[in-house]
């Protein structure tokens, strides 16, 4: 019984996500037209998010180590392990696009409207990751900050990290922008990346670190910029998982 309860209320979810997508469509729409409404689409971004937690019952707990605020630039380096990362961090009130795989640019429409919103990469091909760059490094002086997932994909042995890639550090030290090191302890367990979507209900936690600076720092420090984040986020982690289990 426990399983058909937990199927239904995983479709539910699932429908949820989708009819307040597809309810917000018309005015992702418009505002993608011109750049000067991009604000408005992010705004859309973060009330997508809002209902979505909202009406599909699932807690959530955001913890700041320190308050952010202000519309200066920053870089969000989250660990990765659930499709459910990006509704979490989309609660954030800040004004960020992410940075995300160019398979999401695929999907019919969802993809379309990605694309224009935020930014996509192919890691495969050096054009596209010389794009991004160069595409964040717009955002960045637009006053945007971006949100960056630097394992490249979901982690493959959660609540285990994957390599961490170089790019948000390279693009936070040229910018000389701080990085805040975020971390998801639990939304491997919730919703695990597996194609069934099976969700599992407890309450969604996201802890923001206080931000780590780049001043006067250069690309010789990527390294040392990496190793500083990982640690930060492997030891938050450890206080949940200290054994790597559920």
């Amino acid at each position: 019984m426990k399983k058909v309860l937990r199927w239904i209320y995983s479709r539910y979810c699932l429908a949820v996500f989708a009819l307040i997508f597809l309810a917000l469509t018309p005015l992702f729409l418009i505002f993608i037209q011109k750049p000067s409404w991009k604000q408005y689409a992010l705004t859309l971004n973060r009330w997508w998010a809002v209902w979505f937690f909202a009406i599909s019952r699932i807690p959530v707990k955001q913890v700041y180590h320190q308050p952010i605020t202000g519309d200066d630039p920053l870089i969000f380096c989250a660990n990765h392990t659930s499709f459910l990362d990006i509704p979490l961090i989309g609660l954030n009130p800040n004004r960020f696009v992410f940075v995300g795989k160019s398979s999401i640019g695929k999907v019919p429409l969802f993809g379309y409207i990605y694309r224009k919103i935020h930014i996509t990469v192919d890691r495969n091909k050096l054009r596209s990751k010389y794009q991004t760059l160069h595409s964040a490094g717009e955002e960045i002086d637009q006053g945007r900050s971006l949100v960056m997932f630097p394992e490249g994909g979901t982690a493959k042995n959660p609540p285990k990290l994957s390599a961490f890639k170089d790019g948000p550090f390279r693009i936070a030290i040229e910018k000389q922008i701080p990085i805040v090191p975020v971390t998801i302890p639990y939304n491997w367990i919730i919703l695990p990346s597996h194609p069934s979507l099976m969700v599992n209900r407890r309450k969604a936690l996201i802890v923001y670190h206080q931000p780590v600076p780049t001043q006067g720092l250069d690309l010789n420090d990527v390294e040392a910029l990496k190793a500083k984040v990982v640690m930060i986020i492997n030891k938050e982690i450890q206080k949940f998982h200290p054994h790597g289990h559920k």
